[in-house]
């Protein structure tokens, strides 16, 4: 059987500030708690005979992987179609400013000068197509918050994004294996489907 172990980062310094990043360039570390959570996370891994270990471009994703498998002979592979929501002239809002703009608009409409929440759940789905296409057996993701909600609602059969589930927290697995991951990535595209014209 496949495994694809997906992880929000640990807790960072813009959950404290309840910020918005949409841009990997921005350093944003973790936070003490952050890294206790990181380690924890690699305790909890610590059994799976990984392959790899998967992480976006956002140093805070890098820097939860190499806390929670430090000292483990895992190799690191970069996915930026995981990538957080590219929120543009959003950057660096709080988040009550984020989910404002959110509910006055629809899932299809661009964040100024970045990409729509449907553009973002297309290329989620193209990225865990792409784990599938890889061939390890077992895989650490650390990605964000976002993917791996549409991809536990997907799996489950919502309809919703958003629900059932969706708050995430930081640096907790959840198990997905090919099947699940494959559903996944299958209901996501279908809920991001474009409406024709």
């Amino acid at each position: 059987m496949r495994l694809f172990v997906l992880a929000r980062h640990a807790h960072s310094l813009l959950n404290d500030e309840r910020r918005v990043n949409g841009d990997p360039s921005r350093h944003v570390p973790l936070t003490e708690l952050g890294r206790e959570q990181a380690r924890l996370l690699g305790l909890q891994v610590t059994g799976l005979p990984l392959d790899v270990c998967v992480h976006t471009r956002f140093g805070r994703t890098k820097e939860t992987a190499e806390l929670a498998l430090e000292g483990r002979s895992v190799s690191f592979e970069t996915q930026a179609l995981l990538d957080d929501v590219d929120i543009g002239d959003l950057e660096g809002q709080t988040i009550d400013d984020y989910r404002a703009w959110k509910r006055a608009h629809t899932r299809d409409d661009a964040f100024p000068g970045g990409e729509s929440l449907n553009d973002a759940a297309r290329r989620y789905a193209r990225g865990f197509r792409s784990l599938l296409a890889g061939e390890w057996r077992c895989a650490l993701v650390v990605c964000h918050e976002i993917p791996i909600r549409y991809a536990l609602n997907a799996v489950a059969g919502s309809t919703d994004f958003d629900a059932p589930v969706h708050d995430i927290p930081n640096a907790a697995p959840f198990l997905f294996d090919e099947h699940s991951l494959r559903r996944a990535a299958e209901g996501i595209g279908e809920l991001a489907r474009p409406i024709p014209a």
